[in-house]
């Protein structure tokens, strides 16, 4: 993917409902996931993480449905049109969201190879201590 460093982008559902601009640097793609947890082995985005203040939703934000389960504390947000998820506030740093890469314009999710697998089924969380 060619992209250039430090840059706004739009986040976007299918539809075109819901937009979001966010901001990009050189290190948002160094570190690709994705997750298999009970809701992200279904819906399948390959997902980088940002700061919660890199990340503005510009349009729709009534036209987002939000879903959290189990601790309550993730919060995913998906399309309430299309049924797009766009991106989450992360259960392990609510600082941070998720966010689907395939939603970016200009990111093709199927150039990188370098995709981690998150082991959410074992979430440390959920670890006894």
């Amino acid at each position: 993917s060619s992209l250039s460093l430090n840059q706004m982008k739009k986040l976007t559902c299918h539809c075109g409902e819901v937009e979001a601009e966010i901001n990009l640097s050189e290190k948002t793609f160094e570190k690709l996931r994705r997750c298999n947890c009970s809701i992200c082995k279904r819906k399948g985005a390959v997902m980088a993480m940002i700061e919660t203040k890199d990340l503005k939703v510009t349009k729709g934000e009534d036209k987002i449905s939000v879903y959290k389960y189990h601790t309550n504390v993730a919060e995913h947000y998906f399309c309430k049109n299309c049924g797009i998820y766009t991106h989450h506030k992360m259960r392990s740093n609510p600082n941070m969201y998720g966010f689907n890469i395939g939603c970016v314009e200009g990111v093709d999710p199927f150039s990188f190879n370098n995709i981690d697998l998150f082991d959410g089924t074992n979430h440390p969380l959920d670890q006894k201590k």
